[in-house]
């Protein structure tokens, strides 16, 4: 079917705000600070056949493994239960199925119009506690998934447009903050309904099949313009690599990378990267195809529409049982975040060999992730979780940015106020860390500094960071980033921790977290080749 280009302009148009009135939803009905505050929550809309046709400008690595773990999901509920019917609403968790991590909760709406299966809405947010062995439910000790938390395949959310008691009472048993999971749930099914509602407004506008004839030509438009913008970058074949930094600090996990651009389509072959991980560093699939997309974007036209047209181009080969691609049951809780993103930092060094004046130098390269928590003096628990900014490398033509959520994440900060409001804790420190931005002609942004101490009873602490050991180098002559550094303040005394530990905080104690700066871009005037300002 024919339609004309100003009807296929207002249904991409109004596809992509849809999405982001999901995520406006979800953020309104939240209970936790998590979603509410620090906007850790990604939305989507999907056509009946399960392709990515919008999303709101969300964290690229709940949005880049959504398009899987859709397909994934779809799959096990027509393997296992037959397939989806009108009035139910599903929620999953099992990163080897929705393709993140446990504590990234999945919400799917499938969509029918007139008894017609029209689409599929689905949003993902992180909810501060589903159980396993820390507050926080992110070990760094865990040897299995099922020491991570609650595990959870696909299962009914709605029946008959019921909300399923049973499901949303098996989140709460298993949460230390019960009242906040079913509170985020409850978030997640009003942001389905909102994008549900607004899919329904353009087939009852347009028609069922207008509507679909747009997808299909606003799909088929962005895997052109994929296409162009690889084929601009030329033929041939780019090799790099890059280190995560174990337990022990040695930096002696593998990720590497052979990207071939070959007429308009990139091929990543990720063969010599490090096997699966005994502790929570690996990625699953969803996570490392998340990296590849962002990166491939970035560099080439990021206006281009994000649908399912524009992975067309694109070709990933994993080996099964590595860091990037592990075989359940491995843990992968710091997969999806620290793991993620240096996937995304050998992507985009690998693409700096094709287009180096469009990459910036290396950023701070961690989401410095910090999860606490326990019981107040009334009994009942509490748990936090934040990522913390870091430098962001220099530009080829500007300065990195100070403090900031780079690359993989896309989150706010939580406020100080609703940190001492929420939570016994209060913030002692939180600044810039002057300094750790790599010298360059383009100098690196700083990272910053977040220190919280704990104000009434003990608090179970896990910490979870990268670039300890190995510097965000610079580029083209830059200088490396600063490291960052973790600390514990008992009285007068300042205590040196690793990246990676958990450890028990009492009243009155505080730790203090330093991310890293960014690495530099270019030789800085007057200075030599890697000269650092650091």
């Amino acid at each position: 079917m024919q339609i004309d280009p100003i009807a296929t302009e207002l249904i991409k148009s109004s596809l992509v705000y849809a999405s982001e009135e999901m995520g406006i939803a979800v953020r309104n009905s939240a209970y936790s600070p998590n979603i509410k505050e620090r906007l850790d929550h990604s939305c989507a809309l999907f056509d009946r056949h399960g392709r990515l046709t919008a999303q709101a400008e969300h964290i690229p690595v709940h949005l880049g493994s959504l398009p899987w773990g859709l397909r994934e999901t779809l799959r096990t509920i027509r393997e296992e239960c037959g397939g989806v019917r009108e009035g139910e609403m599903w929620v999953v968790n099992d990163p080897y199925v929705s393709g993140t991590h446990l504590n990234d909760v999945t919400v799917v709406r499938p969509i029918f119009f007139r008894g017609r299966l029209a689409g599929y809405a689905a949003n993902k947010a992180h909810h501060a506690d589903v159980g396993g062995m820390v507050p926080g439910s992110m070990s760094v000790d865990a040897r299995d998934l099922f020491a991570e938390g609650l595990i959870v395949p696909p299962t009914r959310l709605l029946e008959r447009d019921e909300i399923v008691a049973a499901t949303v009472a098996l989140f709460r048993a298993n949460s230390r903050t019960p009242q906040a999971r079913s509170g985020d749930l409850r978030a997640q099914i009003a942001g389905a309904f909102t994008g549900e509602r607004r899919l329904l407004e353009l087939y009852e506008r347009f028609g069922a099949a207008p509507v679909e004839a747009g997808i299909e030509r606003i799909l088929g438009a962005s895997e052109r313009r994929m296409r162009a913008a690889l084929r601009a970058l030329g033929n041939g074949v780019f090799e790099g690599e890059d280190f995560l930094e174990d337990r022990d600090g040695a930096a002696s996990i593998r990720i590497a990378l052979r990207l071939e651009l070959r007429d308009g389509t990139a091929h990543f072959d990720y063969a010599g990267t490090s096997a699966q991980l005994p502790f929570p560093m690996n990625a699953v699939y969803g996570v490392t195809l998340s990296g590849i997309h962002y990166a491939l974007r970035a560099v080439t036209d990021p206006t281009i529409p994000m649908n399912d047209g524009c992975f067309r181009p694109v070709f990933a080969d994993v080996p099964d049982g590595t860091l990037l691609n592990p075989r359940r049951p491995a843990p992968v809780s710091g997969g999806n975040v620290e793991t993620s993103t240096r996937n995304a930092d050998v992507v985009l060094q690998v693409l700096a060999l094709a287009a180096p004046e469009r990459v910036p130098a290396a950023s701070g390269g961690t989401m410095s992730n910090v999860t606490m928590g326990g019981v107040r003096g009334d009994g009942t628990g509490w748990a936090f979780y934040e990522t913390n900014g870091c430098g962001m490398g220099a530009r080829p033509a500007m300065d990195g940015i100070d403090g900031i959520q780079c690359h993989m994440t896309n989150t706010r900060n939580t406020p100080i106020e609703a940190i001492e409001r929420d939570y016994p804790l209060r913030v002692m420190r939180y600044e810039f860390a002057d300094g750790t931005g790599g010298a360059g002609r383009h100098r690196g942004g700083d990272g910053l500094i977040r220190a919280l101490q704990i104000t009434e009873g003990t608090a179970r602490v896990s910490l979870l960071a990268e670039r300890h050991t190995l510097r965000p180098p610079g580029a083209r002559g830059g200088a490396p980033g600063a490291t960052g550094r973790h600390a514990i303040v008992r009285g007068d005394c300042e205590e040196s921790v690793p990246a990676k530990c958990t450890l028990t905080l009492a009243a009155g104690e505080t730790l203090v977290v330093q991310t890293p700066g960014g690495g530099g871009y270019g030789v800085a005037e007057g200075l030599g080749d890697g000269a650092s300002g650091v």
